[in-house]
């Protein structure tokens, strides 16, 4: 875990690392796709985790060989979606204080999300954070979505600091590879829908936003208020 080139900012993914929504999405996948007679299974899933929407039912349309528009299911899924995070929207474990920590040593910090912004705005104005981050880039910002490194190469850019200066945290092994391949100090969070990824390249694998070799890696641990 050696890094020589000390880090300068963070920048995090969205669903399935700061917010609770994979669970959420897998009920909504689950329910839309009952109602066509198919199944939710582990490919289908890994295979559509870290995608933009678009892109993501795009797979499950040739997956399942759907007769259905990807802008239809689009839609569908953000109407179920806004229901559940009505009432089980939730941040994961260890998220609330590591961003505390990186506001108390003045260190900046933004997402980078697959999701559209209007989604992220949503989800973090609901959780009252939308302002604490530095900015929101999201699939709508580059040509190229995750697992490509564009996302992460742009943050980079935006932070004006070479990606080598920035520390990605990322559930999936779809995002875990695009903040490798961007050379970013990535580390990969996993989640319930995620432990069995590969996560090859990452610098380590955290338990979860509360590991303190996270904040360690980031010359915070002595700030943090546990």
């Amino acid at each position: 875990m050696d890094q020589s080139t000390p880090l300068q900012a963070v920048v995090f993914d969205l669903d399935g690392l700061i917010v609770n929504t994979e669970d959420l999405y897998e009920e909504v996948i689950d329910e839309m796709l009952h109602g066509r007679g198919k199944t939710h299974d582990r490919e289908l899933r890994n295979q559509m985790m870290g995608r933009s929407v678009l892109e993501a039912f795009r797979i499950m349309v040739q997956y399942h060989a759907l007769p259905d528009l990807v802008d239809d299911l689009a839609t569908e899924c953000r109407v179920i979606l806004t229901q559940l995070m009505d009432t089980s929207l939730e941040m994961m474990p260890g998220f609330r204080e590591l961003a505390d920590a990186l506001e108390a040593a003045a260190f900046p910090f933004a997402i980078a999300t697959a999701s559209t912004r209007s989604y992220a705005e949503d989800v973090l104005t609901r959780l009252k954070m939308l302002d604490r981050f530095r900015f929101i880039l999201t699939a709508d910002h580059v040509e190229r979505g995750k697992p490509a490194p564009d996302i992460y190469l742009a943050a980079a850019d935006r932070f004006e600091l070479r990606p080598n200066q920035i520390m990605v945290l990322e559930d999936s092994a779809n995002g875990c590879h695009a903040g490798v391949s961007s050379g970013a100090f990535t580390v990969a969070v996993p989640n319930a829908h995620t432990i069995q990824h590969d996560f090859a390249g990452a610098r380590f694998v955290a338990d979860t936003l509360a590991d303190p070799r996270i904040r360690k890696a980031l010359a915070i641990q002595d700030m943090a208020p546990w």
